[in-house]
C-alpha cells in the first residue's frame, strides 16, 4: 500500500477577493469605453475605472504569486501538489488554445464562407440584392461597402518582418530550450545567459511588430476599420502580441528568481512551466505566419 502523501492547505487568503475586484473594475471600466466611445460621449471615467482595475490586477498578481514562491521555498509542497500544478498549467495552456481556435475559426469562417457569399457563391443570391458588383478576393482590399468600410491599399508582405519574426521565435525556442536541459543540471551561468537570451528575442519581436503596426496604418491603411481582413489581422496578430508580451514578462521574472536561488535541477516547475507557455506562444505565431500572412 503506498504511503499517505501530506498535501499542502493554505491558510485563507484575501487574493481571490481582490482578484475579483480588479477583473471586475478592469472589464466594466473597458465596457464603460466602447460604450462611451459609440456614443460620442467623453471616455474618462471608463478609463480612469479601467486603470484602477488594472493596477488592483497587479497588485493581486504580485501578491498572490509572491505567496506561491515563499510557500514553495518553505517546502511546504509535495508532489502531489506539483502534479496539481502541472495539471493547472495544462488546462490553462489549453484555455488558450481555444481562446485562439475561436478567432482562427474566425478568420476561416470570413475567409472561405461569408466573402464568397457575398459574392454570389452557393445557392444564395445575397449578391444581386447587397453588392452586385462585389468579386470574392483574399485578402479583401475591395470591400462590399467601400463607402463605409474602405479597403486597405495593400497587405504586409510575408517575407520581410514577418518572416524575420518567424526567425526570432523559433530561435526563441532553441534558446529556452538550452536552458531548460542547464537548469536540470545546475550550470546556473548557463540558465542565466540563454534565459536573458530569450528574452530579448521576445523583445525584438515586439519591437518589429510595433513597426509593422505603424507602418501598416500609417503607410497601407491596414487598420482596424478595413473591414474584416483589417479586424481578423489585428485581433489574431494583436492578441499574439500581447501574449509574448505576457511570456517575456514571465521569463524575466523568472530570471530574477533563478538569481535569487529559488529554483533547483530537481525543483523548478516555475521555469518549466514559463516554458510550456512561450512554446505554446511560439506555435501559434507560426500558426500565424502561415494562414493570415502567406495564405
Amino acid at each position: 500500500m503506498a504511503a499517505q502523501q501530506s498535501y499542502y492547505v493554505p491558510e485563507q487568503s484575501k487574493w481571490p477577493i481582490i482578484a475579483s475586484i480588479g477583473l471586475f473594475l478592469t472589464l466594466l471600466g473597458l465596457g464603460k469605453v466602447l460604450i462611451a466611445n459609440s456614443a460620442g460621449a467623453d471616455p474618462s471615467f471608463g478609463w480612469w475605472m479601467f486603470g484602477i482595475g488594472f493596477v488592483i490586477m497587479v497588485y493581486m498578481l504580485f501578491g498572490w504569486f509572491g505567496n506561491v514562491a515563499q510557500e514553495s521555498m518553505a517546502g511546504l509542497y509535495s508532489a502531489q501538489m506539483d502534479r496539481s500544478f502541472r495539471w493547472g498549467m495544462s488546462w490553462f495552456i489549453f484555455s488558450e488554445i481555444m481562446f485562439f481556435a475561436a478567432f482562427f475559426g474566425a478568420l476561416f469562417y470570413a475567409r472561405f464562407l461569408a466573402v464568397p457569399w457575398l459574392a454570389g457563391e452557393g445557392d444564395g443570391a445575397s449578391n444581386v440584392l447587397l453588392w452586385p458588383e462585389f468579386q470574392s478576393a483574399w485578402p479583401l482590399l475591395t470591400n462590399p461597402d467601400p463607402s463605409l468600410y474602405p479597403g486597405p491599399k495593400e497587405v504586409i508582405s510575408p517575407w520581410q518582418i514577418p518572416l524575420l519574426n518567424t526567425m526570432l521565435l523559433l530561435a526563441s525556442s532553441v534558446t529556452i530550450t538550452i536552458a531548460h536541459h542547464a537548469i536540470k543540471v545546475d550550470n546556473r551561468p548557463k540558465v542565466i545567459k540563454w534565459l536573458a537570451a530569450t528574452i530579448a528575442l521576445g523583445a525584438i519581436f515586439m519591437g518589429f511588430q510595433i513597426y509593422e503596426y505603424i507602418h501598416a496604418y500609417r503607410d497601407l491603411d491596414l487598420t482596424l476599420a478595413s473591414g474584416i481582413y483589417g479586424t481578423t489581422f489585428f485581433m489574431l496578430t494583436g492578441f499574439h502580441g500581447a501574449h509574448v508580451t505576457l511570456g517575456a514578462i514571465i521569463l524575466f521574472v523568472i530570471l530574477m528568481r533563478y538569481r535569487r536561488g529559488h529554483f533547483s535541477g530537481k525543483e523548478h516547475f516555475g521555469f518549466e512551466a514559463a516554458a510550456w507557455y512561450w512554446h505554446f506562444v511560439d506555435v501559434v505565431w507560426v500558426c500565424l505566419f502561415v494562414f493570415v500572412y502567406i495564405m
